[in-house]
């Protein structure tokens, strides 16, 4: 089985392949703090729930924005798991061509989000990741990997309000039921969730008058179900985009 890693700067998402399907996926909070050691016994625990063993995973893609976990991970997979894993970094075949000024300075998970994209939906492609950073993508007809662009995310700009004001307090991520709030509540519940939607909208328009007006939009991430009722841009919603991209990646490097 392979074990697909992608390291966000939130958190960690892990997917197991049997073959070429998508057997099993986890999803826990990015620690830069832990060991090896720490991470290999959560591991264990969530394999343990699912009747899995560590034996199984005979294969580790790993894709990483925390350089931090770089080495606990490559580690991880040495120790633990006795392979050798796929880091998706430079000189890795990913099979679209990075037209950035310098591609060295695009993130792995945009690369393998992609990769995905296109093998998956054709181009040309927008990918809208809502992470930790709301981030735009752009895929050619070709399959070139264009660019891109990168705002804060919802729970940053939440977060940036809680610690930045006196009387504002955190909500829930509910969408109101009016734009114009009638009390503290509703009226930061409509700043932030219309807020970005009309972000993201206002975005996607602008990449397809630049791309393509035919592009199809593809969302991503863990708030991506949450805009995606709100709206109709998106062709569809793949929460699992960036683990089966890992896995095309690793498919076309063995």
């Amino acid at each position: 089985m392979l074990l697909a890693v992608d390291i966000g700067n939130t958190n960690i998402t892990f997917g197991l392949f049997e073959d070429n399907d998508l057997h099993s996926t986890w999803r826990i909070a990015t620690d830069p703090r832990k060991t090896s050691d720490e991470y290999n016994t959560i591991m264990e625990s969530l394999l343990t729930i699912r009747k899995l063993s560590p034996n199984q995973i005979t294969e580790v893609a790993i894709c990483n924005v925390v350089p931090p976990l770089a080495s606990v991970f490559e580690q991880l997979s040495r120790t633990y798991f006795q392979t050798t894993p796929l880091v998706v970094e430079s000189g890795i075949k990913t099979g679209v061509r990075i037209l950035y000024e310098n591609p060295r300075d695009v993130g792995a998970d945009r690369v393998v989000d992609a990769v995905a994209a296109y093998r998956l939906y054709g181009g040309p492609v927008i990918i809208v990741d809502f992470g930790t950073a709301t981030v735009f993508d752009a895929v050619t007809k070709e399959g070139d990997y264009l660019g891109g662009a990168i705002a804060p995310g919802i729970n940053i700009a939440a977060d940036a309000l809680f610690h930045n004001t006196s009387q504002l307090k955190r909500v829930e991520f509910n969408v109101p039921k009016a734009a114009i709030g009638k009390n503290s509540i509703t009226s930061l519940q409509s700043g932030l969730l219309f807020g970005y939607i009309d972000l993201v909208e206002g975005m996607v328009k602008r990449f397809k008058l630049e791309l393509d007006p035919n592009a199809k939009v593809i969302a991503t991430g863990g708030l991506a179900e949450l805009f995606a009722k709100e709206t109709n841009i998106f062709a569809t919603v793949n929460l699992d985009l960036t683990l089966m991209g890992l896995k095309m990646i690793y498919d076309l490097n063995r």
